[in-house]
């Protein structure tokens, strides 16, 4: 789905007659405070990074981020966002046949296409509030190669216990178990606390810089992995695959990682805050169902005959650009998911979806 994702913000504004700009953008799973304080003007000063070649295997990144999570430097791999592990590790890795529990992120679906590997769906029900049962889990990742876990789950938001995971994974020493903790920096749970220092030789951890950084267009992510696998799929990387801005951007951001940490837990207040105030405004519209998480993100049923199409045509029109969910396997033209920005961004949403099924 290379050209499925949301964000095509320059789609619509050409389609529009505006500027990029002027698209406000609620499609895209970022972090709604936007890039942490400090970074945009860092980057400002030190643009002129861009005239010399990066580190080509963005050996300080990597030192730094093993060093804050007291991980092995041989065990991790930097790269061109997690989306460059994500298509690669099918192939390092030699992967004959996947599970992948969904509904979820296309791209795990679409490396296993891109390798010829076989590959099976584990659907979460609607029933369930797409959440997945541990022991439903367990008895499908029988022989399998590889298993890909989005944790939490984009776009259901919903999550899975950790201990839960690490027993699955335990329990199955000779299946890879691809754990995608690309939202976990945004949930505040004790039973989310993350596999990144597992000990377990079958793991790889993905870990984006993207999503609560906001710095989506610089595309960096992390490969935890063991010693063996981080190996395998390092012989498969190429040289200065994270450019100059982007290992000085991150850079940055590890150098002032307890600043950081003050960041991130404003905001995780601040979803949750907006996610309440959001879902509060539709107490009366039962044309549409919500599924509530903690992740920057909605998954919104519609209801009374309302189609995604018909919705996201609606709101571009006024520059509104949100997720059709009708390409997710084991969703529907019925689903829709939109990402929470600022106050009176949430709150022109909500006004405009309020008007819109008012009309039906």
């Amino acid at each position: 789905m290379i050209t499925g994702h949301g964000g095509n913000i320059y789609k619509l504004a050409k389609q529009n007659g505006c500027r990029p700009e002027d698209i406000i953008d609620m499609s895209s799973n970022l972090n709604p405070l936007g890039p942490p304080p400090g970074l945009l003007e860092f980057l400002q000063q030190n643009i002129s990074v861009i005239r010399a070649l990066p580190d080509a295997g963005a050996d300080c990144l990597i030192e730094k981020f093993a060093a804050i999570h007291e991980i092995d430097k041989g065990q991790v791999l930097a790269g061109h966002g997690t989306t460059e592990f994500i298509y690669s590790m099918t192939t390092s890795l030699q992967i004959k046949n996947a599970l992948i529990l969904g509904p979820t992120y296309s791209d795990y679906q679409d490396s296993c296409l891109r390798n010829e590997t076989r590959y099976a769906f584990l659907m979460a029900e609607e029933s369930t509030g797409f959440s997945h049962d541990p022991d439903r889990i367990a008895e499908q990742v029988k022989n399998k190669d590889m298993v890909f876990i989005c944790n939490p789950n984009n776009p259901t938001g919903t999550s899975i216990p950790t201990r839960s995971i690490h027993r699955i994974c335990a329990a199955n020493p000779d299946t890879i178990f691809v754990i995608d903790e690309s939202y976990y920096p945004f949930i505040d749970d004790e039973k989310i606390s993350g596999m990144l220092r597992t000990n377990l030789k079958n793991v790889i951890v993905l870990t984006s810089m993207s999503k609560i950084f906001s710095i989506p267009g610089l595309r960096t992510g992390f490969l935890k992995a063991s010693p063996e696998i981080a190996s395998r799929c390092r012989q498969y990387q190429v040289p200065w695959n994270v450019n100059s801005l982007a290992q000085t951007a991150v850079d940055y951001i590890l150098s002032h990682f307890r600043e950081m940490n003050a960041f991130v837990q404003k905001t995780r207040d601040f979803i949750q805050t907006e996610q309440d105030h959001f879902i509060g405004r539709f107490q009366h519209v039962s044309a549409l169902s919500f599924f509530p998480s903690r992740v920057p993100y909605i998954l919104i049923r519609l209801n009374n005959g309302l189609k995604a199409d018909a919705v996201c045509e609606t709101l571009a029109k006024d520059n509104i650009l949100i997720r059709n969910c009708a390409n997710f396997d084991g969703l529907t033209d019925q689903y829709i998911r939109v990402a929470l920005k600022s106050r009176p961004a949430n709150r022109m949403l909500a006004d405009k979806l309020i008007q819109l099924v008012n009309r039906i």
